[in-house]
């Protein structure tokens, strides 16, 4: 069985400068990790290859260095790794990132399971991954936190707003985890030192099926981002002590109304 995981470098820190004309993220300089929901999809996928045997590929779109965070999917246990990178793929919303990776993945090759963590730290759409499965035209399945192997396809447990949902998707299909389908591993210094220096392929616009630029980055995106701000805290606290803390109290409420 060959298994796809999406993964993604993300910022260390929630303290990110915005680029006020393109309204994207500034990463040079800034800590990164591996997408913590992407952990979750990651050790999904080294499950099922220890119970039915198979290769786990992992793919990143990002800049030359989230090679790092390909390097720690491996010395997880992932098999083989790319990062998708070309200045021309810059400044993606959802709709141009989704439709990259779905073109990266066709370039690499046939895959009977993709997985995806529900959504990202970064951008918290849980979007991407669902949309990649209909670029691809592939049955797919959000908010999964059971995944068992049936026949020719898998059985996804979905944790519906209300009801607990499974269904059957044959291969190939598309499947977004939730935090509590397991509990990932650490990475192994057993395995950084079996596989060594171990490659990964870097692959960029001109290796896609479709090389039309205007179908990526801020060319191929639909939407802009107008503005991004923290939020701002007005939060006035008052600390009282002594036995009149109650009377107090009940004065104040009377004052905003309140009771």
């Amino acid at each position: 069985m060959e298994i796809f995981v999406c993964i993604k470098q993300v910022p260390a820190t929630n303290k990110v400068e915005v680029d006020e004309e393109t309204g994207v993220l500034k990463r040079n300089g800034v800590a990164s990790k591996m997408n913590p929901y992407d952990l979750f999809a990651l050790e999904t996928a080294l499950r099922l290859k220890q119970a039915h045997g198979g290769r786990v590929t992992v793919g990143t779109m990002g800049p030359p260095q989230a090679q790092s965070v390909i390097r720690e999917a491996y010395w997880i246990g992932a098999d083989d790794g790319y990062v998708f990178s070309d200045r021309r793929l810059g400044g993606a919303d959802v709709l141009a990132t989704s439709y990259t990776l779905s073109q990266a993945i066709r370039s690499i090759g046939d895959f009977d399971l993709i997985l995806c963590g529900k959504q990202t730290t970064d951008g918290d759409t849980a979007q991407v991954g669902p949309a990649i499965a209909e670029y691809l035209g592939i049955p797919h399945a959000a908010w999964v936190s059971r995944l068992t192997l049936n026949g020719d396809g898998v059985d996804a447990e979905q944790q519906l707003q209300d009801v607990i949902e499974t269904v059957h998707m044959p291969f190939p299909c598309l499947v977004t985890v939730e935090q509590d389908i397991c509990m990932p591993r650490l990475p192994s210094l057993r395995i950084a030192r079996e596989i060594g220096d171990r490659p990964v392929h870097i692959i960029g616009l001109d290796q896609f099926l479709d090389t039309d630029e205007t179908h990526y980055g801020l060319a191929g995106s639909a939407t802009s981002v107008e503005r991004i701000f923290p939020p701002e805290h007005d939060t006035v606290r008052e600390v009282w002590t002594g036995q009149d803390s109650a009377d107090r109290l009940h004065a104040r409420l009377r004052q905003w109304k309140i009771i």
